[in-house]
């Protein structure tokens, strides 16, 4: 099937982004993730974002979406524009394929909102943020072993920021016996 960008009429190309092949416009730069393809850009651009995913499709009644007047380049059904989570960017998604389209730069921009959620998450909500971690490695939705690897992640993060922050606390720390 060759896909279209809804906007240029052009062909969409193919390449890889942190090892994950997508779709995008050589004409105006936007990018097509097929399902949980964003995903995985996102967890090969920066390892330590793993363990954080924005599941669009999760919470039904926080979803507002509306047409956004752009074609899914698989279906040619109406993209809908909802905001990704929290963070302004707003991302056409399609119900059909669960596939996204990001414009020019909203790639970067998810990156970017989600490492500044990440800090917060780690350092405000840190016990929450465990907990949900420890049972997604029994539930997923990854598997086992990628879930595990986001435990170990968040566990990392923690050790990171708070000694960091708290110089004192770790010069003390380095100074126990072994």
């Amino acid at each position: 099937m060759i896909k279209e960008c809804f906007l240029c009429k052009v062909k969409l190309e193919r390449a890889l982004l942190y090892n994950v092949e997508i779709d995008y416009c050589p004409k105006c730069s936007g990018i097509w993730f097929d399902e949980d393809e964003l995903r995985q850009a996102k967890d090969q651009k920066d390892e330590n974002l793993k363990w954080l995913d924005v599941d669009l499709w999760k919470d039904e009644s926080k979803l507002k979406a509306s047409r956004s007047g752009k074609l899914c380049p698989v279906d040619r059904l109406p993209l809908y524009e909802i905001e990704y989570a929290d963070s302004g960017i707003k991302v056409d998604i399609c119900n059909i394929c669960k596939g996204i389209w990001l414009d020019r730069d909203e790639f970067k921009q998810i990156i970017s909102y989600l490492k500044n959620r990440a800090d917060w998450n780690i350092l405000n909500s840190y016990y929450k943020s465990l907990a949900e971690e420890a049972i997604e490695v029994f539930i997923g939705p990854e598997t086992i072993r990628e879930e595990m690897g986001d435990l170990l992640t968040i566990i990392k993060l923690f050790n990171y920021k708070f000694l960091t922050q708290h110089p004192k606390i770790s010069k003390i720390i380095s100074g126990l016996p072994k």
